[in-house]
């Protein structure tokens, strides 16, 4: 069994742009080898959004190299696009997965009807590291809709499977890396297993509700940070409870990130840096 490595508590939230209330539950700016091949989880809420005439709220075009992002909607709606063609609105149960890659240029807002009407907003975007040797590779966009995610029966609730393998299920995602990423949603009182592999740098994400792991227990934005070495984990569910459990194998390099950019070294950025400021990741379509 994997055993708990420490909690990862939630900082004072900020905004991301004028769309995403966010709180960062990681970075890269910490113990990068620890939470490979994960960069980042910005918790996007919950928030209730009034109704908004003109422009919809979000984060105008911005640049990435050298990672993938991953957004999850359990409420609202976000849409994007990008330099490569890639976009689409998603919304509750949908996944956007970008691979930045070599350079993309993109944005998110929320999707014109969401903005019109308002209401509770929550999503979660993860920053996936790629290996050196495919830091350069083109960008891509997956879309993946709530219908095409498989779910699995667990004691007392579900997962469904977004990325990596659960028993003999299968996630839609495409990853550069193993990588498993479960959507969870536990019932009150329930009592689950849940077959993490060996080796992988495992962590299990509170959203909403409470969970027991080893007699500890772990609330909204909270994280469950738990040892490579062992299979498994199993937790309580207090009351109803959402989790995202994320576990993959380390990549074994190094992480030198500025802003939007996480290479292996100093170099890399730099050049990362002037490909963007000399017009390399492309342009943003127009509307």
């Amino acid at each position: 069994m994997k055993t708990l490595r420490n909690t990862i508590q939630p900082p004072a939230g900020h905004w991301v742009g004028d769309g995403f209330p966010v709180r960062s539950l990681f970075s890269y700016h910490g113990d990068t080898e620890a939470i490979s091949p994960f960069l980042l989880f910005d918790y996007a809420g919950p928030h209730v959004f009034e109704p908004k005439a003109g422009p919809p709220r979000g984060v105008g075009a911005h640049p990435h190299r050298g990672f993938e992002t991953v957004t999850i909607v359990y409420d609202g709606e976000v849409s994007h696009q990008d330099s490569s063609g890639g976009g689409g609105t998603i919304g509750p149960g949908d996944v956007q997965w970008m691979t930045a890659g070599g350079g993309i240029i993109h944005e998110e807002f929320h999707s014109k009807g969401y903005s019109k009407s308002g209401g509770p907003f929550r999503m979660v975007q993860l920053w996936v590291n790629l290996p050196a040797k495919d830091k350069g590779v083109a960008p891509a966009y997956q879309a993946i809709t709530d219908d095409t995610i498989p779910a699995v029966p667990l004691d007392g609730g579900k997962a469904r499977i977004i990325a990596g393998m659960f028993g003999e299920t299968d996630g839609p995602a495409r990853t550069f890396t193993p990588i498993n990423l479960w959507d969870v949603r536990l019932d009150a009182g329930s009592e689950t297993f849940l077959p993490l592999p060996d080796g992988h740098n495992s962590m299990i994400a509170v959203l909403s509700g409470h969970v027991m792991i080893e007699g500890k227990a772990f609330g909204e934005a909270e994280i469950a940070h738990l040892s490579t070495e062992g299979e498994g984990v199993r937790l309580q569910a207090d009351g109803e409870s959402m989790i995202l459990v994320l576990t993959g194998a380390p990549i074994d390099e190094p992480v030198f990130g500025y802003g939007p950019f996480v290479m292996t070294s100093k170099a890399e950025i730099r050049e990362a840096i002037e490909d963007f400021q000399s017009g390399r990741f492309g342009q943003m379509p127009a509307n």
